[in-house]
């Protein structure tokens, strides 16, 4: 059993939790994941590992609430316990680069930021831009500025630091004359395929972190494939790290959608069950 040591609630979708998991934490590094169970019938899911202390043997793992199992973790507190705690499972990031530009949107943060500290240990020059879509929903300001030199704020309505898409401000700093070697962006689909658009006119190399729907995470079940150039490849074993140039990002996002009804029917569920035990 693995016990949760820390909760914090980050913003009212996306709470932070540190978890007693020594194993995980020693051999765990910036881009990986673990998939964890929250009780003995639960469903597995993948949460990407946020940040880790090996001394501590603790895992942080920070989440958003949006279906049945998210919202059964959310539930729990500290001193609670998970049956499941698998990992680390995925390839590391490669942190490679003396200039990079790395980009996160929502809660894709919570990925972007072990990442962002990672090439900011190891000597890199690092530029942040964050993206959210207001005030309200930003996570992880202070510590992505304590791992970048420099660090940009966009919020889609400019109720938190710029108006604009973390595109918008990208593209900025490329025709301003900053070079990048590398940009890495991590957060949904469809963000993430409009950065490697802008990249891609300037031939700048782009990583991104995907996130498809995954049940075992070591390549047998397939749920996670995805297409990277004219090749099929598995989110779980393969990544989560893709050459975003080459990633079918359309199909991704399609596959992504597939189970749409069936997620909503559980979410609805666990809602109701939820409000009986209140009253």
């Amino acid at each position: 059993m693995y016990k949760i040591l820390e909760k914090e609630v980050l913003n009212p979708t996306v709470t932070k939790m540190v978890i007693d998991a020594p194993h995980a934490a020693k051999h765990a590094k910036a881009g990986q994941f673990i998939i964890l169970r929250v009780h003995e019938d639960g469903e597995r899911i993948p949460l990407t590992i946020a940040d880790s202390d090996p001394e501590k043997g603790t895992v942080t793992i920070i989440f958003q609430i949006v279906g049945k199992t998210t919202m059964l973790l959310n539930a729990l507190e500290e001193g609670d316990e998970l049956v499941d705690f698998a990992g680390p499972l995925g390839q590391p990031s490669e942190i490679e680069g003396e200039k990079v530009c790395v980009i996160g949107g929502g809660v894709g943060c919570a990925i972007a930021y072990p990442t962002a500290k990672a090439f900011f240990r190891a000597g890199s020059d690092v530029t942040t831009i964050a993206g959210f879509r207001s005030k309200d929903l930003v996570i992880l300001e202070d510590e992505f500025k304590e791992v970048s030199d420099h660090y940009y704020l966009m919020s889609d309505d400019g109720s938190a630091g710029e108006k604009g898409l973390v595109t918008n401000k990208l593209e900025e700093l490329i025709e301003s004359g900053q070079k990048f070697d590398k940009v890495i962006a991590i957060g949904p689909v469809i963000m993430m395929k409009f950065v490697c658009q802008t990249t891609k006119k300037y031939n700048i190399p782009t990583i991104v972190s995907m996130n498809p729907i995954m049940i075992d995470g070591t390549g047998m079940c397939g749920g996670c494939r995805l297409k990277v150039g004219n090749e099929m490849k598995f989110a779980c074993v393969d990544g989560p790290d893709f050459d975003g140039h080459l990633v079918d990002f359309d199909e991704a996002m399609s596959r992504n959608r597939a189970y749409g009804e069936f997620e909503q029917h559980e979410r609805d569920e666990a809602c109701r069950l939820f409000r009986k035990e209140e009253q």
